[in-house]
């Protein structure tokens, strides 16, 4: 995946006439704040999330009580990445009249910048990074793992779930296994960035990794990760 800049685009803008950034801090922080159940869509902001972190996205906010409604878009399109920033911007659209804020759980994840295009045009933020690996395990410790052996092939544990599906089955390797080499064979070990591992996910990654030939090694990463960058994206205290 190529790199691409970050942009974190604000649409908070600096405090004006009587207004103190104290009162405009105190107000942010009040739309994050648990919320009775009659409150409205207007008083909350939507996440548009991709399909493959939209469950642990979810859990993170049912567990801060955070006034916010995900909005998945299909993990499919991670397959083809040049359709996710328009995608984004079309849910972006239906969903703008109805919230008082919108944000983008996504990273770049292969839009080679299309998506900050989109987030810089409409005023909106993003999660940071290249892809959600960085989101989970922090870009640091994502690059010493590639750098510690070149041809690293990395799973979530989306991606051990349903490995059958968004990989052999997208690939045509479950109809044609003999192209596990024009697709893996470059490829060295699989990487799994593990937020739940118990014993009936850890036998599905086994599973995965042999099916594409390749050794597994295991790296806990848990929600942590994902938690820290979900409170910069909204703008929230820890």
């Amino acid at each position: 995946m190529s790199s691409s800049p970050t942009v974190r685009t604000s649409t908070t803008s600096s405090s004006t006439g009587s207004r103190s950034r104290a009162d405009e801090r105190r107000g942010r922080r009040a739309r994050f704040e648990r919320e009775s159940p009659s409150a409205t869509a207007q008083s909350r902001v939507a996440l548009i999330a991709c399909g493959a972190i939209a469950q642990p996205v979810t859990a993170v906010v049912a567990r801060r009580g955070w006034g916010v409604d995900v909005h998945p878009l299909p993990p499919l399109l991670h397959n083809r990445p040049q359709l996710i920033a328009a995608a984004v911007e079309e849910l972006l659209d239906r969903l703008a009249p109805a919230y008082a804020e919108v944000v983008v759980g996504y990273a770049d994840c292969g839009t080679y910048g299309a998506l900050d295009e989109v987030c810089v045009r409409r005023g909106l933020r993003r999660l940071a990074g290249l892809h959600c690996y960085d989101v989970y395990a922090g870009a640091d410790r994502v690059r010493e793992l590639f750098e510690a052996q070149a041809g690293t092939y990395v799973l979530t544990d989306f991606l051990v779930r349903s490995f059958a599906r968004t990989v052999l089955a997208e690939l045509g390797l479950d109809r044609h296994p003999e192209l596990r080499d024009d697709y893996f064979g470059h490829y060295t070990r699989v990487v799994w960035l593990a937020q739940e591992a118990d014993d009936d996910l850890r036998a599905l990654a086994r599973e995965a990794a042999a099916r594409i030939g390749l050794p597994l090694q295991e790296v806990p990463v848990g929600d942590a990760g994902l938690e820290r960058e979900l409170e910069i994206l909204l703008g929230v205290r820890s």
